[in-house]
């Protein structure tokens, strides 16, 4: 199988797991102490017409060894139904960046109002055994509430 497919299989497949990880531990951080790695999500996040769901926020990592990724899941409140809204490919550079993920979850039971939403950033880490299988490792995990609205 090329690589580029093979990749993208396995990039899929890790994103659909990330509504199921455990969360990553709290950054133990004190004020003198800067956070390296962090993800956040705004407050509103959109909903059109068509069922399109947008999530965004900023992420900050650094030090990765794959590629990095910023997932995002949203449900209504009191549901167990998650619904995964897309990838974005981060850039680890101890910088903070913008991030937006969007996606139309089918089907959807998601509508106007209270939401929440997960934002989890995962390395794809290269590993040397399993036949070079990369394995997810994740630098920073958020769930908060947040609201639907429309567009």
């Amino acid at each position: 199988m090329p690589l580029r497919p093979a990749l993208a299989a396995t990039v899929g497949a890790v994103l659909l797991l990330l509504a199921a990880a455990p969360s990553a531990p709290a950054a133990d951080t004190d004020s003198t102490t800067e956070v390296k790695e962090s993800v956040t999500v705004d407050k509103k996040i959109r909903l059109a017409s068509d069922g399109t769901v947008t999530v965004s926020g900023t992420y900050r990592c650094a030090d990765a060894e794959g590629p990095v990724f910023v997932s995002a899941s949203v449900a209504r409140r009191k549901s167990d139904t998650r619904h995964a809204i897309g990838g974005t490919l981060a850039e680890c550079d101890g910088k903070k960046h913008r991030w937006v993920n969007e996606g139309t979850p089918t089907p959807s039971t998601l509508e106007a109002g209270k939401a929440d939403v997960e934002a989890t950033l995962v390395e794809l880490r290269p590993v040397d055994v399993l036949g070079g299988l990369p394995l997810p490792y994740f630098h920073a995990k958020l769930k908060k509430n947040a609201t639907l609205v429309k567009d």
